[in-house]
């Protein structure tokens, strides 16, 4: 009788050691970690949850990383994925670890403006400082190979916007995220374009829109701009457009433009060419391709900067020398040909 009842209270012991223990464990992994302020934890490729665990320990958010090992047999399925995440006060070590399986990491962002070449974007990825940078230096016949353009120039071929990213994602993958997307906004562009334009393909509308986006930064005035252009071809006049001429120039431009590169002989100098450059002369988004597509109306086949960031509209030379004259022969002090940015 004497050994049933202690078997009995062995039995009670074990029983209520276990209750404790998992009760214990139970508070451990669902009480909230209570950090102060969200916490950054990195996920490097090989990581286990149990390593996970001691830099969760280290940082004082968990007591113990043997707890992890705990969680990681309740969910055998959970595994950690590589990147950077986010820990937020309020939870705990369950929410951890699933946040760890999910693939849900911090993501960072980047815009990509309108206007700007393909050099600089990748001088913008590389200033974050947190972008895998693998086509710095390459030309750009190099660059439309490592991302499998179907042109050889890369210029005009990155929509314009912002992207968001992984820590350590490279240029190439955010570049090809910003090609579909601009083939598919040229595409569906191209299909409600007004009829009887100039163009002979989706890529000559997209080599206009860059001019648009080069001249104007004013949206009322790129429909205008795009008609001008649109009319200059139509009557077989050149462009005449001051950005082509610079991009042709490239290193060489010092920043005034000279009438030694208005006489230049490359094939950007639209003073010199007819029709249009070869390749888009920058990268551009939606409204400049809307507007290359859908022109404005008027009669004018020049314009002008006035200096204040917009321009004067001219249907005739005569018109056009004089406000030539006015604008640009006694420019104003506060003189710029785009608009002011805190405006």
């Amino acid at each position: 009788m004497a050994f049933i009842k202690w078997i009995y209270r062995v039995a009670f012991l074990v029983f209520t050691l276990s209750a404790l223990l998992a009760g214990y464990l139970y508070y451990s992994v669902t009480e909230p970690v209570g950090v102060g302020s969200v916490e950054t934890i990195e996920v490097n490729k090989g990581d286990t949850f149990y390593q996970l665990g001691n830099v969760l320990s280290k940082k004082g958010l968990i007591e113990y990383p043997i707890l992890t090992r705990v969680v990681s047999k309740l969910h055998p399925e959970w595994v950690p994925k590589v990147g950077q995440y986010a820990i937020k006060p309020e939870m705990n070590l369950l929410d951890i670890m699933a946040l760890f399986d999910s693939g849900q990491s911090i993501f960072y962002s980047i815009t990509l403006l309108e206007g700007k070449t393909t050099q600089d974007y990748l001088l913008a990825m590389q200033a974050k400082g947190n972008i895998s940078m693998t086509l710095l230096g390459l030309s750009n016949k190099e660059i439309a190979e490592a991302l499998d353009l179907k042109v050889s120039h890369p210029e005009g071929q990155f929509f314009s916007n912002t992207y968001r990213y992984h820590e350590g994602d490279t240029d190439v993958s955010i570049l090809k995220h910003s090609h579909s997307l601009m083939l598919s906004t040229l595409e569906e562009l191209w299909e409600e374009k007004v009829a009887d334009l100039p163009y002979k393909s989706s890529y000559e509308a997209l080599t206009m829109a860059s001019i648009i986006e080069k001249e104007t930064g004013v949206a009322e005035e790129r429909n205008l701009i795009a008609r001008v252009f649109i009319s200059r071809l139509e009557k077989g006049m050149r462009l005449q457009t001051d950005p082509t001429v610079i991009y042709g120039l490239g290193e060489r431009f010092t920043g005034n433009l000279t009438r030694k590169g208005l006489k230049d002989s490359s094939p950007y100098n639209t003073y010199r060419v007819y029709g249009l450059p070869p390749t888009p002369i920058a990268n551009v988004g939606r409204e400049a391709i809307e507007a290359a597509l859908n022109p404005g109306k008027t009669r004018a086949l020049y314009f002008v900067a006035k200096g204040d960031g917009t321009h004067a509209f001219s249907n005739t030379l005569i018109e056009h020398n004089r406000a030539v004259r006015k604008y640009q022969f006694k420019r104003r002090e506060d003189y710029r040909s785009t608009p002011d940015p805190t405006e």
